[in-house]
C-alpha cells in the first residue's frame, strides 16, 4: 500500500496564493502600526498637554521628520538593492529597540522632553527605511490590476488600527506610567516580525543581491534623472508638496486647537482621532470595493477637495461634538488620496526604480508638511488655528484648478499595468 506523502509546512508556505500572501503581509504590518501608533499617540499627547505651546509642537515634528527626511534618498537605493522583506524586519526591530531604551530610561526617571524629541527623531528614521520597502514590496506579489484595491484594503487595516490605537493609549495613559505603554510597542513588532520572518517566503527582486556597479550617491542620482526624465512627475510631485505644506496644521495643530479652545482633557484628543479612523476606515472600505475612478488623478483631485472642505469647516465648528463630523470626513477622504496616490505610482515606475522613485516621494512627504509646521506652527501663537484651518482650506481648494488644467498629470492618471514581478495567480 503506498503511503500519502504529506506536504512539508516550507513546502506549504512556498505555495501560498498572492491572496493568502497579501492578507499574511498585511496582518502583520497592521500589528506592528498598531504599537508603532499607541506610541506615536502617547509622545504626542504628552508633549501636547505638558506643553500646550505652538513652539514645541513645532520642535517635535520637525525632529519626527527631518531625520526621516535626511535618510529618505538612501532608503530608497537599499529597497532596490537589498532584499524588501529583509529591510522591513530589520527598520521594524530597530525602532523597537529604540522604544525600549526609551522606556528603560524613563522607568530610571529620566522623564525630560529632550529624551522624547530624540526618540522622535531615531522612530522616524527606521519609519523613513520602512515605507519605501513596504511600497515596492508588494507588486512583488500582487497582480498589477489589484493594487488599487489591495492598497484600499491596506488603507482599511490601518484605519482599524489607528481606531483602536487612540482609545487603548488614552486609557493607558490614565492608568499605567508612560514607559509601559511603549513596551506595548515593542511586543508587538516582535510578533510582527517573528510573522513575517517565518511565514512570508517571497524571492528577492531581481537586482537584490546583485553586485552593484555604482555607488549609493550615483544611485541616489539616478533616481532624481528618473523622475526629470519622465514628464509627469515633476508636476505631480509639486502638486503633493504643495497640499501637504497646505494640510499640515489640519494634520498636526487640531489637537492643539482641541485643547485651547474646547478643553485640556485626554478624552477629547482621543476623540478626535477615534473620529478621524472611523472615518479612515470607511474610506478604505470604500476603496477596496470601489478602487477609485479609472484616472488616479480624478480619485486623487476628489479626495483633496473633500479634504479642503473638512479643512475649512474645522475652523468653522461652533462646538466640539459639532466640530467630530468634519474630521471624520476628512478621514474618508485620505484613503482615497493615499491609494491614488500609490498605485499611480506603482503603475507607472519601473520596477528596478521602483523604491528610490518611493523614498523620494517619502522624502516629499517628509518635508512639505514640517515645512508648512515651520510656518503654521509659530503662526498658531499669534493667529487663532481657527483663521488658520480656514484659509488653509480655501487654499487647498484653489490647487485643485490648477491640477485640473494640467493635461499632463491627467493623463498620466491612466493606469499602466505591468506585471507582478514575482509568480501571481488570480485565485
Amino acid at each position: 500500500m503506498h503511503q500519502r506523502k504529506l506536504a512539508s509546512p516550507s513546502l506549504r508556505i512556498c505555495s501560498m496564493t498572492w491572496k493568502q500572501k497579501t492578507a499574511l503581509f498585511l496582518g502583520s504590518q497592521a500589528l506592528s502600526l498598531f504599537g508603532t501608533a499607541l506610541v506615536q499617540y502617547a509622545l504626542m499627547w504628552h508633549v501636547t498637554l505638558a506643553t500646550k505651546s505652538g513652539w514645541l509642537m513645532t520642535i517635535y515634528i520637525l525632529c519626527g521628520f527631518v531625520p526621516a527626511f535626511l535618510v529618505s534618498p538612501f532608503a530608497g537605493v537599499w529597497a532596490d538593492r537589498m532584499d524588501r522583506k529583509r529591510l522591513i524586519i530589520l527598520s521594524d526591530g530597530s525602532i523597537a529597540v529604540v522604544t525600549l531604551l526609551l522606556a528603560l530610561a524613563l522607568r530610571s526617571g529620566q522623564n525630560v522632553l529632550w529624551l522624547i524629541m530624540i526618540t522622535a527623531g531615531v522612530r522616524a528614521i527606521g519609519q523613513a527605511i520602512q515605507q519605501p520597502a513596504v511600497g515596492a514590496l508588494l507588486p512583488q506579489f500582487v497582480p498589477a490590476d489589484q493594487l488599487a484595491r489591495v492598497n484600499g484594503i491596506q488603507s482599511t487595516v490601518q484605519s482599524a488600527t489607528f481606531f483602536g490605537a487612540p482609545m487603548l493609549a488614552g486609557f493607558l495613559m490614565s492608568v499605567w506610567p508612560l514607559e509601559y505603554v511603549f513596551l506595548l510597542d515593542v511586543v508587538t513588532a516582535a510578533v510582527a516580525i517573528s510573522l513575517l520572518a517565518a511565514f512570508l517566503k517571497i524571492p528577492p527582486h531581481e537586482k537584490a543581491g546583485v553586485p552593484q556597479s555604482v555607488s549609493y550617491f550615483a544611485d541616489m542620482r539616478l533616481g532624481f534623472d528618473y523622475i526629470r526624465a519622465h514628464r509627469f512627475l515633476v508636476p505631480y510631485f509639486s502638486f503633493v508638496a504643495v497640499l501637504l505644506v497646505l494640510v499640515a496644521p489640519a494634520a498636526f495643530l487640531t489637537p492643539l486647537q482641541v485643547v485651547r479652545t474646547f478643553g485640556s482633557d485626554v478624552w477629547r484628543l482621543t476623540a478626535i482621532e477615534m473620529a478621524f479612523s472611523v472615518g479612515m476606515m470607511t474610506g478604505g472600505a470604500i476603496m477596496a470595493w470601489w478602487g477609485g475612478f479609472t484616472n488616479r488623478i480624478h480619485t486623487m483631485v476628489l479626495s483633496s477637495a473633500i479634504m479642503a472642505v473638512c479643512t475649512s469647516l474645522l475652523g468653522l465648528m461652533p462646538n466640539f461634538w459639532a466640530y467630530l463630523v468634519p474630521m471624520g470626513i476628512f478621514g474618508v477622504a485620505l484613503p482615497l488620496y493615499n491609494a491614488g496616490a500609490t498605485v499611480l505610482l506603482q503603475e507607472h515606475v519601473e520596477p528596478d526604480y521602483l523604491g528610490r522613485v518611493f523614498s523620494i516621494f517619502t522624502m516629499l512627504q517628509t518635508a512639505m508638511m514640517p515645512l508648512g509646521m515651520l510656518v503654521f506652527g509659530p503662526m498658531s501663537e499669534y493667529v487663532r488655528i481657527e483663521t488658520l484651518l480656514i484659509v488653509t482650506g480655501i487654499a487647498m481648494g484653489a490647487q485643485l484648478l490648477w491640477v485640473m488644467n494640467d493635461r499632463t498629470l491627467i493623463a498620466a492618471g491612466v493606469p499602466v499595468v505591468r506585471p507582478a514581478e514575482a509568480e501571481a495567480t488570480t485565485e
